[in-house]
């Protein structure tokens, strides 16, 4: 039997692990989000509080949420979120989106950088059982950022979850009442292997992975080290 060009390619690929074929979208979308937690923090006057970081039970980080629609406004993105573990160092990340209405950016602003941060377990645990809704299934509060963060309310320090945006290269917390977010399975599949579920990520069941998401981990440990 002959075999073209095209052929040996197509055998090649098929006896790679599905990691090793993790989807370019995929890889980007790790990649933004660690340059978005990187050049955030790099700036003392507007980052998030590491007071904050630190005790954090959960990262989301979600590059470039962009305005979709024309008449009725709505607002559409793909991320990572971790969890930290016991030992304090935190899990392979799961893939995850939102949606939702308008989320009070600038008039004009047609992308932003989100970042959520987890203060408990709970929101975590719905994010897992299904999507779920942002102010409805957990509290959440626009977060405080650098020097600001003395002069938070109690609301704020009582919110489950802590949201920040990033526009036109501002940055300051955002209220995303009324936003959805929802595990991305296909995405977790593109980069982990079939049948791969975020509950066994955030275990540290999931053993090995892909470089970009390494780096992005690696991010979050040296972002929110005690």
């Amino acid at each position: 039997m002959r075999f073209d060009m095209r052929s040996w390619v197509l055998l090649i690929l098929l006896a790679l692990p599905l990691s090793a074929l993790a989807g370019a979208k995929e890889e980007k979308r790790a990649q933004d989000a660690v340059a978005v937690l990187r050049e955030v923090q790099s700036v003392p006057d507007i980052e998030i509080p590491r007071s904050l970081l630190s005790k954090a039970y959960a990262i989301a980080v979600i590059p470039d949420v962009v305005k979709v629609g024309l008449v009725v406004g709505g607002r559409r993105g793909k991320g990572l979120i971790s969890v930290r573990q016991s030992d304090g160092t935190w899990s392979n990340p799961a893939y995850i989106a939102i949606t939702g209405g308008s989320f009070g950016f600038q008039a004009g602003v047609q992308s932003a950088d989100i970042i959520l941060v987890f203060r408990t377990q709970r929101g975590v645990d719905n994010l897992v059982s299904g999507k779920f809704t942002l102010g409805a299934d957990a509290s959440v509060a626009a977060g405080p950022v650098g020097r600001q963060a003395s002069a938070s309310t109690d609301i704020e320090f009582k919110a489950e979850i802590l949201a920040y945006a990033r526009t036109r290269g501002l940055f300051a917390g955002i209220a995303l009442d009324g936003s959805a977010l929802s595990i991305d399975y296909d995405a977790i599949e593109r980069v982990y292997g079939k049948g791969t579920r975020p509950r066994a990520l955030f275990e540290g069941r999931v053993k090995g992975a892909p470089t970009f998401i390494v780096d992005f981990r690696d991010q979050l440990e040296e972002q929110t080290a005690r």
